[in-house]
């Protein structure tokens, strides 16, 4: 499956998962449910996945952990904020560079609307 076929359930779910149950819960809550809603779609999730450096031949671990990871192509960076800050995409598109994939979600769950709170983030090219 492509990456944009991807983005496009992972939207639908956020969106109804945000409906069912409402903005401003625990980063976690959302995580953990995205994730059973995703699977139940059919995908394969991975949480909190570490995010190593690799500098001159040297794998370095910092400690980043990509909240979820859809089909080892898509990550979602998982907020509930009132408002994003720049650092959070820049957080996601560090995660897209050194993963190399090429798709990731910044989802907010604080915002009123989720569809206020969907930024779609691209590494290169599609």
């Amino acid at each position: 499956m492509h990456e944009n076929e991807i983005g496009t359930s992972i939207v639908d779910s956020a969106i109804h998962l945000h409906q069912d149950l409402g903005p401003g819960l625990l980063e976690t809550v959302y995580e953990v449910t995205m994730a059973a809603m995703l699977r139940k779609r059919g995908f394969a999730v991975a949480r909190q996945v570490p995010v190593s450096i690799e500098y001159e031949g040297q794998k370095l671990d910092e400690g980043f952990r990509a909240d979820l990871i859809v089909e080892g192509k898509v990550i979602l960076e998982l907020k509930s904020v009132e408002k994003l800050h720049p650092a959070h995409k820049k957080q996601l598109l560090t995660y897209l560079r050194l993963t190399g994939m090429k798709l990731g979600y910044l989802l907010n769950f604080g915002e009123e609307l989720m569809k206020d709170g969907i930024t779609r983030i691209i590494n290169g090219r599609l």
